[in-house]
């Protein structure tokens, strides 16, 4: 496709959201990732938990090694070409972004935060944690939370919200606010409630199948009439049932003593800067928006997955393209290797940078096996030996250590001595 002369990009995100009620992982997230269906076409997952067991030991050992839920999901995605992009842990809250190797180029000034707000924003059982970064020169924003319970609350999450939007602060010039990025995706459990209807009511409407009822009550959709917070803010439709509380182990709602009455507390919104006005497709590829400046964001699918019984929460997710024109199809910096090396002299890489490129002394390569997880996952890192204005060779020696936020270039894979495949970035 073409828009007035520029080549316009197709980008897919697919993202979770769960509270997982500090369990275990379980066995197999394949349904949950959509794996089962598709073969990896999507360019970019987005994962937010909520109530991941952070009690004292928990976090120590996290401290130590990779967290259950993090390794789960980066030995289910790297076989399909996924990298961990970024991540950001507040207590029980977690953010993971995941994307396709040969994006992390076009991945530049990837950004996290987090924002307490439990006990008046002295503890993070409570708030906000968030990831920014720039997508082929688009900024996008992901804010996971996890808002205030109980029904009488709902004015104390929007003022949770309003301040985690207020203190999420990032640096540069452009899109410092959560809400100055191009396109923002706001997930969590938010804990919205039901208003006025007990709790009969509420499941006789479910085992009818008639939300309409219940989503006239729903205090999100009641706040999005008065609430400027939410100005600009997108939902698909709601054809789901409530995704909370259920009895663990189960599919039944809760028979507890509580007895805690059904509600859509988990949730996944959108929001575009300067929008145009909204439009619902009547199309089966579902609702979407669009940027005065051509960008779109179509929601293909909004569902939970009630097979997860892990939880008192049922695990949602939805799948977006993101359609906008090329700003950046060349990446900073061009890595040339032979396609096979043999011997230690073949062990060697040339690369090119883009005028623009500014270096730093941060600056490193790394080798890494074709099925690494994260960038953190190089097997070596290399030192200077011959440079020109543009153009560098480098030599590999032993590990160095380095900071790095961003990938500016990356190779196809390539063998070495034969038995085993790497990548360089």
């Amino acid at each position: 496709s073409y828009l007035t002369g520029l080549y316009l990009v197709h980008y897919s995100i697919h993202i979770i959201t769960w509270n997982v009620g500090s369990a275990e992982p379980p066995d197999d997230i394949t349904a949950l990732l959509g794996l089962n269906v598709g073969d990896g076409n999507t360019d970019m997952y987005i994962i937010g938990l909520q109530e991941v067991n952070s009690m004292i030991n928990k976090r120590l050992k996290d401290a130590l090694f990779t967290d259950q839920w993090s390794e789960l999901c980066m030995e289910r995605l790297s076989p399909f070409g996924y990298v961990l992009v970024t991540s950001q842990r507040m207590q029980g809250l977690l953010l993971l972004v995941f994307a396709k190797y040969f994006h992390l180029p076009f991945l530049r000034g990837v950004q996290t935060e987090t924002t307490r707000t439990g006990l008046g924003g002295y503890w993070g059982n409570k708030g906000g944690v968030g990831a920014r970064m720039s997508v082929f020169g688009h900024t996008i924003c992901f804010v996971n939370c996890h808002l205030p319970a109980h029904m009488e609350n709902s004015d104390q999450r929007m003022e949770d919200f309003e301040s985690i939007l207020q203190q999420q602060q990032f640096e540069g010039q452009a899109a410092s606010g959560v809400l100055d990025h191009d396109v923002v995706f706001w997930f969590g459990d938010l804990n919205f409630r039901i208003n006025d209807l007990d709790i009969q009511a509420v499941k006789s409407a479910i085992d009818n199948n008639k939300f309409s009822a219940l989503l006239e009550k729903d205090q999100l959709n009641m706040a999005k009439d008065s609430e400027t917070v939410l100005e600009g803010f997108h939902e698909g439709p709601l054809k789901f049932p409530p995704t909370y509380k259920f009895d663990v182990g189960t599919n039944t709602y809760d028979t507890s003593g509580k007895k805690r009455k059904p509600a859509w507390t988990d949730r996944i919104l959108w929001r575009l800067r300067a929008t145009a006005p909204a439009a619902q497709s009547s199309e089966k590829r579902g609702s979407f928006s669009g940027l005065t400046s051509g960008t779109k964001v179509t929601q293909h699918s909004y569902q939970s997955h009630m097979e997860y019984t892990i939880s008192d929460h049922k695990p949602v997710s939805s799948i977006f393209t993101l359609q906008f024109p090329y700003k950046l199809d060349i990446p900073l910096v061009t890595i040339i290797v032979e396609d096979e090396w043999n011997s230690v002299a073949d062990a060697k890489v040339i690369f090119k940078m883009a005028p623009k490129y500014s270096r730093s002394s941060w600056d490193w390569i790394g080798l890494y096996k074709v099925t690494y997880k994260c960038c953190c996952n190089f097997l070596l890192t290399c030192r200077w030996v011959l440079s020109t204005p543009r153009i560098m060779q480098i030599f590999f020696d032993k590990n160095m250590s380095n900071n790095m936020n961003t990938i500016v270039g990356v190779t196809e894979p390539f063998q070495v001595m034969i038995a085993h495949h790497f990548f360089l970035s």
